[in-house]
């Protein structure tokens, strides 16, 4: 399952991804927001890499204005790789080099088919391993040297 979340600023780009995810017959939960009231971007940035750090679903998307504030809180949860991207060969690469667990994607920047186009380019890239463990790991490394 995967699980997306967004703020007031990607309430529409998030209504569409579903839709995108649906053709795919991509299993979605979503984290909220449901409003286009202003809300905190932390809160859903916080639900979403809980889900995917806990298990409950196997990787997530985020979207708020730009993308940045997300990815910022996202990747506070130790053992989240959220990815903030902007072209197909970043979301692609995101998944093969750095296995992100999250795509973070910016309402306020990107059209819906662009949107599509990235999220359908890290679905179908795979983490290539080798190499690119070894970095995960040493990432790993600094997550545990600084959590507390």
């Amino acid at each position: 399952m995967l699980v997306i979340g967004s703020d007031h600023g990607g309430l529409n780009l998030k209504a569409a991804l579903k839709e995108y995810l649906a053709q795919r017959k991509v299993e979605v939960a979503d984290a909220g927001t449901q409003t286009n009231d202003s809300v905190d971007y932390p809160e859903f940035g916080l639900k979403v890499a809980e889900m995917v750090v806990s298990g409950s679903a196997e990787r997530g998307i985020l979207v708020c204005g730009t993308g940045i504030g997300m990815s910022i809180a996202a990747n506070k949860v130790p053992g989240i790789r959220a990815a903030l991207v902007t072209d197909p060969f970043m979301a692609r690469m995101a998944k093969e080099h750095n296995n992100a667990n999250i795509l973070v994607l910016g309402g306020r920047v990107l059209t819906e088919q662009q949107a599509c186009e990235l999220v359908g380019a890290w679905l179908d890239a795979s983490f290539e391993g080798g190499r690119h463990q070894g970095r995960l790991d040493l990432i790993s490394d600094i997550e545990k040297k600084y959590s507390k």
